[in-house]
């Protein structure tokens, strides 16, 4: 089980009248954390699947981390090739409803999940303000990629969290249904 995250303030907030190198030396901290942190849900998970994911979500992160590097240190942008985060992510949804149904405890990491998903949001939202003040037009095409690429890995998320917590809210649901049982008249 991942420990107990300090998720802090709304780091965007933090970022406002700040210049372009300010937003990418914190672009490139947000990247390397979320790096690590999908590296290590990677290792504690007992799930192929999603060892599988979070190692997609990690390579990701670590590749946005070096556009972004590159952004700062003003050298030729090369393109950037598309996640195939989401693509895997769908192709292991079935294995991860069998490893569901065995009671691997994929459902312990619920607020990693909530955690990584407002990160990936916050993330999105300062990436969109960025791109949105930049002038140069190859840069705030590549800010845009990586916005539909942050969007992405919140929805994948956002699926595994759906998917595991489903039992509990399934079971929540089924209980509140049969209320009428006890109705006294």
């Amino acid at each position: 089980m991942i420990g107990k995250v300090d998720v802090g303030t709304d780091s965007h907030l933090q970022l406002k009248g700040k210049s372009l190198m300010d937003i990418f030396d914190f672009a490139m901290k947000m990247e390397l954390d979320g790096k690590d942190f999908y590296t290590r849900l990677a290792t504690e998970s007992n799930c192929q699947g999603l060892k599988q994911i979070f190692a997609d979500l990690a390579a990701d992160e670590q590749k946005h981390y070096e556009i972004f590097s590159r952004l700062k240190a003003q050298q030729p942008l090369a393109g950037m090739a598309d996640s195939r985060a989401l693509e895997t992510a769908r192709n292991l949804f079935a294995e991860l409803k069998v490893d569901l149904s065995s009671g691997n405890g994929l459902g312990s990491n619920l607020e990693a999940y909530r955690y990584a998903m407002k990160v990936e949001k916050e993330s999105e939202t300062i990436y969109l303000e960025a791109a949105e003040k930049e002038e140069n037009e190859e840069v705030r095409k590549l800010l845009l990629k990586i916005v539909v690429e942050e969007r992405k890995h919140y929805n994948i998320i956002e699926n595994i969290y759906d998917f595991v917590s489903a039992p509990t809210q399934s079971l929540v649901w089924a209980e509140a249904t049969n209320l009428d049982e006890f109705k006294f008249e």
